[in-house]
C-alpha cells in the first residue's frame, strides 16, 4: 500500500467479523511493528497477545470489575455504570477475536540516582511505547485488519496483570482490539496545519 494512503485511510475499528486471525499474519504484523522508534532504542515495549477466550472473559471482567468500583465511588448512576461496563469491557473484549496488551517496562532504560531524570527517562520509556503502538496499528492496517487503541489499561494495570499473570515489573499501557472489520471506517477530519504549527525561524534583523 502507498505510504501516505496507509496513513491516511486507518481507522479505529471497533466491531470485527468472527473469524480468527491465523497467528503467521499476527506474528507478520508484530515484525513489522518492532521497527518503530524508541529512546536509546531500548525497546522498551513488552506485548501480550490474547486470542483465547477464557483468558479474554477474564481479562474483561478484572478490568470491569475496576472500572465499577471507580464510577460507584465517582457517584455514577448503577443502571449507567454496569452499560458501560459491558460495552467498553466485556463486549468490547470478549468479542474482539484478538486483543494485544502493551507493556513498558523500565529494565532496558537509563537508570539515574535524583528523581528529575528517573521521571524524564520514564516519560522517553512512555513516549516510546507510544511510538510502538502506532506502528502497530499502521502495520494492522496494511495487513488487512482492523483495529483500535485503547487505554483502558492505564486506570486498572493491577486488574490487567492480575488477569494475565504479569509480572510486576511490567506496566500494561494500552490495549489493541484486533479483528478483521465489520464495519466500515468512519470518515474523519483534522486540524489544519495553521491550527497546530508554528514556524519559529530565526531572521536577523
Amino acid at each position: 500500500m502507498d505510504p501516505v494512503q496507509l496513513i491516511k485511510t486507518r481507522r479505529s475499528i471497533r466491531h470485527f467479523k468472527p473469524e480468527k486471525i491465523p497467528r503467521s499474519i499476527i506474528n507478520d504484523m508484530l515484525k513489522l511493528a518492532l521497527w518503530a522508534p524508541s529512546a536509546h532504542n531500548a525497546q522498551p515495549w513488552r506485548i501480550t497477545v490474547v486470542d483465547d477466550e477464557a483468558v479474554k472473559e477474564r481479562l474483561a471482567k478484572e478490568m470491569g470489575r475496576a472500572w465499577l468500583s471507580d464510577m460507584r465511588r465517582d457517584g455514577v448512576p448503577e443502571d449507567k455504570v454496569k452499560n458501560i461496563v459491558k460495552l467498553e469491557t466485556l463486549d468490547r473484549i470478549t468479542k474482539s477475536p484478538v486483543v494485544i496488551l502493551v507493556c513498558l517496562t523500565m529494565e532496558t532504560m537509563h537508570s539515574y540516582p535524583d528523581s528529575r531524570r528517573r521521571e524524564a527517562e520514564h516519560t522517553m520509556a512512555v513516549q516510546s511505547v507510544a511510538a510502538f503502538v502506532q506502528t502497530l496499528l499502521l502495520s494492522a492496517h496494511y495487513h488487512g485488519l482492523g483495529a483500535c487503541w485503547n487505554c483502558g489499561p492505564l486506570f486498572c494495570k493491577e486488574a490487567v496483570k492480575k488477569a494475565l499473570g504479569l509480572p510486576q515489573k511490567l506496566e500494561p499501557q494500552a490495549m489493541i482490539i484486533l479483528g478483521y472489520p465489520n464495519d466500515r471506517a468512519r470518515s474523519s477530519s483534522r486540524k489544519s496545519l495553521a491550527e497546530i504549527c508554528k514556524f519559529n525561524s530565526y531572521r536577523k534583523s
